[in-house]
This record gives C-alpha cells, sequence and structure tokens, in this order.
C-alpha cells in the first residue's frame, strides 16, 4: 500500500484501510485447532470450517464406546474454544469442493475465498479391500461411530440374555478386534474390563465363560512400532485379562455373523470392531490433490500444496515421510505440523520463504487396563503402574477445558476405585432395534 497523499503530506494508511489476507482453515481437528491458535495473533482474519460444531479428543474415543465416558467429556465446542481469538471466526458447513486454482472452498450454501488455506480434513477408515468390511465391521473413528458401537455392545449382552440356544449365545457373545496398533489395544482392555466388572454383576444368569474378547494382528506382534520389551508386555498382560491374542492372522473376508482369516479359520461373532488402519480422506484427489497409495496428499517439506504456494495440508490427510518412513497419523503429528503451517503463513506475510516441517517425537504411550500401559519417551521405556500414571496424567492435561478435564477424572476415579461404568446406556433407537430382533 503507497502513503496517501495528502495536503498536509504524505501519511500511511489507516489499519481499516489495509486489507487483510484470509486464511480458510477446512477441518477443526488437531491440526486445524492449533493452526487457527498459532494464527491469533498475526494479522490476518481466519475461517475454521468443520462439519461438527465440537472438537473431539479422539485419543480417548475408544472409551466412549466402552461405556467408560460420555460423549460430551471429550467433546468441546468450537466456539467457545475461539472465544479469546479476535481474528478468528467459526463456519458451520461440510466442505464439498476445493477449488485450488480459484482459491475457493465450497460447501453446499456458501462459496469461500481465500489468500491462504489449510487442509486439516483428517482421514477415513481402511478396509484394504476386504470383502464385507465396510457393510458388517464397526470402525472407530468419529463420534457416531463410538456411540453406534456402545450401544450395538450393550444390545448384545441383552439379547444374549434371552437366548437360549448355547451356539447362537456365544455367536452374540465373541466380539473381534482387528487390529493390534494403539487404538485395539486399548479398546480390547477397556472392553474385557467392561464385561468382567460391571456386565458380569448386571448379567447374573449369563454364563461368561462363553463371552470371548478376540484380538487379530495381521504383524507377528501387537503395537508393533514399539520396543520389544514393551510388546511382550502388553501381550502378556492382554492375555492375563482373558484377551485371545491371535497375531500373523489376516482378515480375508467379513459376514454378518461371522469373520475368516486367511489360515482357513473361521470366528462366529456379530461383533466385528475394525481399527487395522486409516486412509487419507476419498475427497482429495477430486480436490485436484496428488495422493500416495493410502490416499494421503503428497505435500512439500514445507507442507505446501505442489504449485499451490498459498495452500498447507496437514494432519492425517498429509503424507510427509522423515527418515524413509511416512509420518504417523497421530495426534502429536496433527498439531506440530498446524503450528507449522500457520508460522509459514506468518513468513509469507512478512516477505519471507516458508521452512521445512520436522516432527519432533514426543513418545508414545498405551494404556492396557488398570493399572496398565506402556510408554516410550524420548528413548526411555515405562510399563505397568508407572507407565499407566503417565498416560493419565498426559491425558488429562491435554484435554481442552476444565469442564471435560474434571467430569474425566471423576469418571475414571469412579471406574477405579468402585468397579462401576455408569454410561451403559442404550439410545431409544437401538431399543427398538433390540425389540425387534427378540421378536424375531
Amino acid at each position: 500500500m503507497h502513503p496517501v497523499q495528502t495536503n498536509h503530506g504524505p501519511r500511511k494508511a489507516r489499519p481499516s484501510m489495509i486489507k487483510r489476507s484470509r486464511v480458510v482453515i477446512v477441518g477443526a481437528g488437531f491440526g486445524g485447532l492449533w493452526a487457527a491458535r498459532a494464527l491469533a495473533r498475526s494479522p490476518v482474519d481466519v475461517l475454521l470450517v468443520d462439519r461438527n460444531n465440537y472438537h473431539v479428543f479422539l485419543p480417548l474415543l475408544y472409551q466412549v464406546a466402552a461405556a467408560e465416558l460420555e460423549p460430551e467429556e471429550i467433546a468441546y465446542p468450537i466456539r467457545s474454544i475461539l472465544r479469546r481469538l479476535p481474528n478468528v471466526r467459526f463456519a458451520l458447513a461440510e466442505v464439498k469442493k476445493v477449488d485450488l486454482d480459484g482459491r475457493v472452498v465450497e460447501s453446499a450454501d456458501m462459496a469461500i475465498p481465500y489468500d491462504f488455506l489449510i487442509l486439516s480434513v483428517g482421514s477415513t477408515t481402511h478396509f484394504f479391500g476386504v470383502p464385507g468390511a465396510a457393510e458388517h465391521a464397526f470402525p472407530l473413528k468419529d463420534m457416531d461411530q463410538a456411540i453406534a458401537l456402545r450401544n450395538h455392545l450393550l444390545c448384545c449382552f441383552e439379547r444374549a440374555a434371552h437366548e437360549s440356544d448355547a451356539d447362537r449365545r456365544q455367536q452374540i457373545l465373541t466380539f473381534v478386534i482387528v487390529g493390534g496398533g494403539p487404538t485395539g489395544v486399548e479398546f480390547a482392555g477397556a472392553l474385557a474390563e467392561l464385561i468382567h466388572r460391571p456386565l458380569v454383576r448386571d448379567y447374573p444368569n449369563l454364563d461368561f465363560c462363553q463371552v470371548r474378547v478376540v484380538l487379530v494382528e495381521a504383524k507377528d506382534s501387537v503395537l508393533p512400532d514399539l520396543p520389544q520389551r514393551l510388546r511382550a508386555y502388553a501381550s502378556a498382560r492382554l492375555r492375563r485379562m482373558g484377551i485371545e491374542v491371535r497375531v500373523r492372522a489376516v482378515v480375508s473376508q467379513v459376514a454378518r455373523d461371522s469373520v475368516r482369516l486367511k489360515d482357513g479359520s473361521t470366528i462366529r461373532t456379530e461383533t466385528l470392531i475394525w481399527t487395522a488402519g486409516v486412509r487419507g480422506v476419498p475427497q482429495a484427489q477430486a480436490w485436484g490433490l496428488a495422493t500416495a497409495r493410502n490416499g494421503r496428499a503428497v505435500s512439500l517439506p514445507t507442507l505446501q500444496v505442489p504449485d499451490h504456494p498459498e495452500a498447507y495440508v496437514i494432519g492425517d490427510l498429509a503424507h510427509r515421510e522423515e527418515s524413509g518412513r511416512a509420518l504417523p497419523m497421530i495426534a502429536p503429528v496433527a498439531i506440530q505440523q498446524g503450528v507449522a503451517a500457520a508460522q509459514n503463513i506468518a513468513r509469507q506475510l512478512a516477505g519471507h520463504g516458508p521452512v521445512a516441517f520436522h516432527y519432533r517425537d514426543p513418545g508414545l504411550m498405551v494404556t492396557i487396563g488398570r493399572n496398565a500401559a506402556v510408554a516410550c519417551v524420548r528413548g526411555r521405556c515405562f510399563t505397568g503402574f508407572s507407565a499407566w500414571l503417565l498416560w493419565l496424567s498426559v491425558h488429562i492435561y491435554k484435554l481442552i477445558g476444565f469442564r471435560n478435564r474434571l467430569l474425566v477424572l471423576i469418571n475414571w476415579a469412579w471406574d477405579y476405585f468402585l468397579y462401576e461404568r455408569a454410561v451403559r446406556l442404550i439410545l431409544p433407537s437401538q431399543q427398538r432395534e433390540l425389540a425387534k430382533n427378540q421378536r424375531t
């Protein structure tokens, strides 16, 4: 902007006359939210767009499915988070199209122009082309899926309580979890504790020797990214909890009432929980983004979209490699990339070039159940009670909102001291489905 000439000599334009750059962030997950926070002090107007009006703390989503936490305890209203960020606004909309050449983001109701764009739309479940998996498996990627899974699990016990055929009852009470990564291991432990503590008391007439929890992993051990000592501890702990751990087991087909493995064996079940993999959202290619084989968008080392220096891709959607390996699709990566993208935009506005992103690995922690966890932090390994306390502390600290931290602490304390879970609720829609199944 050139100085404005007046009869009193040259003077600078008033701030209100200066056009501010507009940054549009698509997705209010960890990456998008931290990017918005990092841009709060930059001379830009930020619009955060998401199809939900709340941010979900995904690391604890499995506890909603396992009836340990209420959904609202791990969710927080986006507008409440943004209140203290005067240059950040929120729009409730589902993005249908991204026009990189025209610099426009489109939803069903609006077209949003931008000067800079940050895509942080996350990932979706990857079924690896297994026949029947998409139709019959229960994924665990968002709040709706977690609530649906919780309802289904509780309905299984209600149905089994009225089932007279022993074979049919065991099929209903067999739960298969596909994927021995952190989510699969944590959910398996939480499900086993739900079954063998509160549900045993809820259903005194059921024979709980018929209940099976089977964890299926295609590689040679659970938690394959952790050191051998931690993998061995996790496997042994899961087995002591009564969980059948089957490694080198690859699912070949999923039906409504069974799961077939590549070794020819079949597990009869009506509950298959799929935590085996995730991939970039399928819209990425339609938006003109170059993608890797797992559907993640290829980006420059600076996180910019090739040929579009004003556009950034971060989080689960971004395919970045360091030391020859793709960065994991976890919250710390998304958070660091969100901050890095915001800082690069600030650098561009100041006339400087963006810098390459480098991930700082904070380590990995996985809880297995009461007083048991594994953690690898800065090259040091922890197991058992100390790792469990570390896991509790970190997750409470990272939750957004004092109310959420307090409620989660209360629920965890209630469960820890009383061996009770207060969230064993079957929603009305599921009650109608349960009644229909019992009639048939």
